[in-house]
């Protein structure tokens, strides 16, 4: 037995995968985590009982008119798709006599199974995929897991594990589209594209502006191509073979999302965004006519990169690694790797371009700009690997300041999930602007600590004007911690969760380092064969 739990450990699948799962298990705190997943759940919801998609209350705050005057909410069908089997799940559980006496309260049992559920599953699958991913570009095994444990531990991907909006399935479903396609181009295996094809379509129903993420694909396998010297009727033939599979499955998942369109909105032309200005403006005819693009390009594009609340550099550090490394080693970089970063550079310059004029640029109330995180966790992941690959040419200097970015990059993302993220946005509204968010975060979590948080002037009145969310940010944004502070579980629930909680991180630590001792003494295998 022992034998063969050693095995399994020595397994770098099973092993990520260990610690993929604790590691969601452990940072969720039961709730949606914001109140755009709330609406899609509701959606959801709508698909298969008698509940509106919006109830009227919420109105003018969210939703547009549809067809017949219907309120709907304006987002893609993709999520609450996704979320789909959970909630029944959950709806059923919730109704259990059991948990009659807790029925409506926060978290709701039914909020805890769909995000419990869901945010494992799509954490699981993203490092997975990533482990595949960079296979499939010749790392070797202990790279392979040192990227995809970056991924993990070192990108707002761990933020978005914990709060459940649409960025960590999105990129779950462009890095499946990246890696299967790029499998197809380099062994030509007809399912494999069929897959990735597939992946990427699906992003279509969760956002169209994914299409861009489409683009950096079909960019990636054309620079490839390229770079690694491919014939002119080489070139030709590929694009006619991937133009009869994908264009085919690109087309239908088109299709599924103009329908869902007209079935709300009675057209097949509109994007909800046009209709949530028309919709907008008939409430306020004050509102600019560009609305809801009517921010100055220099002050979104510009605010993405450097504003000391949103900068992607500084809630995504490991991005500043990967200029580094690129900028010393480029001449040595693999045509695939070239491809890769000009390919997902362009993407996150795309992305930050698209949403510049945005009037809600910065994601609105949201860790980091949430609208490019996605995008720089995907060019972030190869920060690791590469600084691992091509440590010999990089020299003493760029290697030390690449380890202390990956722990500045560490310690953020782990101060990232231990509040709820509109905690710093409330203490922004008496604090002199600008605030660093992420050097505000740090020093919550040590006052927090410390229990110096009224002393350090960090909480305010506004902090209380609503009561559950007074709740959610002063108490560790963990399910156990909070239960207790909402105090409606009882307390014998209360202290087996907490204590559930504990052996979890206990068993993630364990793991962690059960990784680093076989990745030193290169002694990850294969189902018995070496793969160093």
């Amino acid at each position: 037995m022992i034998v063969h739990v050693g095995r399994l450990l020595r397994n770098p699948t099973f092993l990520l995968t260990a610690i993929a799962l604790l590691t969601a298990v452990m940072v969720q705190s039961g709730e949606l985590g914001s109140s755009d997943t709330t609406h899609r759940l509701r959606a959801t919801h709508s698909f298969w009982t008698s509940e509106p998609p919006v109830f009227p209350e919420e109105y003018p705050d969210f939703g547009i008119h549809g067809r017949g005057g219907k309120l709907y909410g304006w987002y893609g069908i993709g999520q609450p798709l996704l979320m789909l089997p959970s909630d029944v799940l959950g709806t059923y559980l919730d109704n259990l006599p059991i948990f009659a006496e807790y029925q409506g309260t926060d978290p709701t049992v039914r909020d805890i199974v769909v995000s419990y559920s869901t945010n494992i599953l799509v954490c699981v699958l993203t490092c997975l995929v990533c482990f595949r991913f960079l296979g499939l570009l010749d790392f070797t095994v202990n790279q392979r897991i040192a990227g995809a444990l970056a991924l993990l531990f070192g990108t707002t991907f761990l933020h978005y594990t914990q709060n459940m909006m649409e960025n960590n399935y999105i990129g779950l479903l462009t890095l499946s589209g990246l890696t299967f396609q790029y499998d197809w181009l380099r062994s030509g295996k007809r399912w494999a594209l069929l897959v990735g094809s597939t992946a990427l379509g699906a992003n279509l129903l969760t956002r169209l502006t994914t299409g861009m993420d489409l683009l950096a694909v079909c960019l990636f396998l054309l620079l490839t191509a390229w770079l690694t010297n491919a014939r002119d009727w080489e070139l030709r033939s590929r694009a006619a073979r991937y133009a009869r599979i994908a264009l085919p499955i690109y087309g239908v998942f088109v299709l599924i999302d103009r329908a869902y369109q007209y079935v709300r909105f009675g057209s097949f032309y509109t994007t909800y965004l046009q209709l949530f200005g028309q919709e907008w403006k008939r409430l306020d005819p004050f509102l600019p006519a560009a609305f809801p693009f009517e921010t100055p390009f220099r002050v979104g594009f510009f605010g993405a990169w450097f504003a000391p609340e949103k900068s992607v550099f500084l809630f995504d550090p490991l991005l500043v690694l990967v200029g580094i490394v690129a900028a010393f080693a480029w001449k040595s970089f693999r045509p695939e790797v070239k491809a890769y970063l000009a390919a997902f550079g362009a993407l996150l310059f795309a992305y930050v371009s698209f949403y510049a004029k945005f009037a809600y640029w910065s994601g609105d109330t949201a860790w980091g700009d949430r609208y490019v995180a996605t995008t720089a966790q995907l060019v972030a992941l190869m920060a690791v690997p590469l600084l691992l690959r091509h440590r010999a040419e990089l020299g003493k200097v760029v290697w030390r300041a690449g380890l202390a970015i990956m722990l500045i990059s560490v310690v953020i993302q782990l101060c990232s999930v231990a509040f709820w993220y509109p905690l710093e946005r409330y203490q922004m509204e008496t604090l002199s602007p600008p605030t660093l968010v992420v050097w505000l975060r740090l020093k919550n979590v040590v006052a927090f600590t410390l229990g110096k948080m009224s002393a350090w002037g960090l909480t305010n009145k506004t902090m209380r004007r609503d009561a559950w969310d007074y709740i959610h940010i002063t108490t560790w944004n963990f399910l156990p911690f909070l239960l207790k502070r909402v105090g409606k579980a009882p307390a014998w629930v209360v202290q087996l969760l907490t204590v559930l909680w504990l052996v979890v991180l206990a068993g993630l630590i364990a793991l962690l380092g059960v990784a680093s001792r076989l990745a030193v003494k290169k002694q990850f295998d294969f189902a018995g064969g070496s793969s160093l």
